[in-house]
């Protein structure tokens, strides 16, 4: 299936195509199948170089796989010139993507987005450990080693998951509002975006991030590019008790999760209450108000015993429960880090940090094929949402066997595996033409 995935997307060729200039005349290995092959190992659970072994006993499937002496000199010299081999593989992704989305027709992110219903960028920091020593890894804010990469999400919305368009290795000890990283992250994944979508953006791109994005120099960059964000807030001590001046009527009761009304939350909208002179203009700040969890702790800004929470943005259309609700599904962005992790972003096995930015690079591979396949075979069934351990358990792991007869060759798939049938169903959906 990841293999279709690939063909039909030209991810194939389109890698090919861009480490050419990394193959020397006599190597019998192109290094596009070479940095393909890896990726693939990744999406089927592997977690270092080595894992591209699991392809290589399966000539009959994958073709002929380099060696793992072979792998690890390609990752070595790509590292040696890291900024160009990661714009060359960033290129073939971006051509893939274009690819992708076409094919995927109404199922595609892109679809149908305006400026009441963009297109979704989240953008979140996580902490990756590192248990030896590795080139510019650090102590991290939670006490721990490793380092702290910035990503960047587009979200499929509910009836699926999203794809990695950008990740920026840093080390350990990066600010979580550094607002130079968010807009060097913000850069990158625009640039992955199709021409359809990523010329001219507009407010038809939304960015969303958690508090460490709302910083003055990063408000005033997405408001530059007229793009569309929503951004969580931060409340200082006199924000908090200026909101208390905000009149009970003026709150309106919150969303659950589904859209419904939840009980013991409220929102209301606090820019003409709270000074934001020094903000850029067209900012909103909406404020949520919610009775905590039992045992839940206060902090400073709470007031009359209900939790505060703000965001700020610049839509300027829709119900004030529509915009939190909206930003409040910030949270898939912490799905999205997590199934990357799951697909290799959870350990970098390599010393060298520019070795690193390229294994990051393998990684958003791995998870944009699983996000393509579930967009373009599983548009309208529940596996659309999977996760990759469910994927691999319920169809990557269906056994089969090449049977060869008459001068054809079959795949044979076991008949009792629970999810055969979807699995072949998926397959007739890839089948080229």
């Amino acid at each position: 299936m990841l293999l279709r995935v690939a063909e039909q997307a030209g991810l194939t060729a389109a890698l090919s195509e861009a480490l050419a200039s990394w193959r020397k005349p006599p190597a019998s290995h192109d290094p596009g199948k070479i940095v393909l092959d890896v990726a693939v190992a990744l999406a089927l659970g592997g977690d270092c170089l080595a894992d591209v072994g699991m392809l290589r006993a399966e000539p009959g499937v994958f073709g002929a796989v380099a060696s793992d002496p072979t792998v690890s000199r390609l990752i070595a010299t790509l590292a040696a010139d890291a900024p160009k081999a990661l714009a060359a593989i960033g290129s073939a992704r971006a051509t893939a993507r274009g690819a992708a989305w076409t094919a995927a027709g109404q199922h595609a992110p892109d679809q149908g987005i305006d400026a009441d219903h963009p297109m979704i960028v989240d953008l979140d920091a996580t902490l990756v450990t590192a248990h030896s020593e590795k080139e510019k890894a650090a102590p991290t804010f939670k006490r721990g080693f490793g380092f702290h990469p910035l990503c960047a999400f587009v979200d499929h919305g509910g009836a699926g998951t999203g794809e990695s368009l950008a990740i920026l290795l840093r080390p350990g000890n990066a600010g979580s509002n550094t607002a130079a990283d968010h807009k060097t992250v913000l850069d990158s994944a625009l640039q992955q975006l199709p021409l359809r979508v990523g010329h001219r953006v507009g407010k038809k791109v939304l960015v969303r991030t958690d508090a460490a994005g709302a910083t003055h120099e990063f408000l005033n960059y997405l408001s530059a590019r007229r793009l569309s964000y929503s951004l969580g807030f931060a409340l200082n001590d006199a924000m908090a008790s200026a909101i208390e001046a905000i009149p009970d009527q003026a709150w309106t009761p919150a969303y659950d999760a589904d859209g419904q009304v939840r009980a013991g939350a409220w929102v209301a909208e606090a820019t003409g209450v709270v000074d934001l002179l020094d903000w850029p203009a067209g900012m909103r700040l909406i404020v949520r108000k919610e009775r905590p969890h039992p045992g839940a702790q206060l902090r400073f800004t709470d007031r009359d015993g209900l939790r505060l929470t703000a965001f700020v943005t610049n839509t300027g259309r829709g119900q004030l429960p529509d915009l939190e609700l909206r930003h409040r599904r910030r949270a898939r962005c912490e799905d999205r880090i997590r199934m990357a992790k799951d697909t290799g972003l959870d350990n970098l096995p390599l010393h060298g940090f520019d070795q690193n930015r390229i294994w990051c690079a393998l990684v958003q591979l791995a998870t944009d094929l699983t996000a393509w396949l579930q967009m373009l075979a599983f548009d309208e069934h529940p596996a659309r949402r999977w996760e990759p351990k469910r994927l691999r358990l319920r169809l990557f792991s269906i056994v089969g066997r090449l049977a060869r007869h008459a001068r054809r060759t079959r795949l044979r798939l076991a008949t009792h595996a629970p999810w055969v049938n979807l699995l072949t169903t998926a397959l007739a959906r890839l089948q080229p033409g």
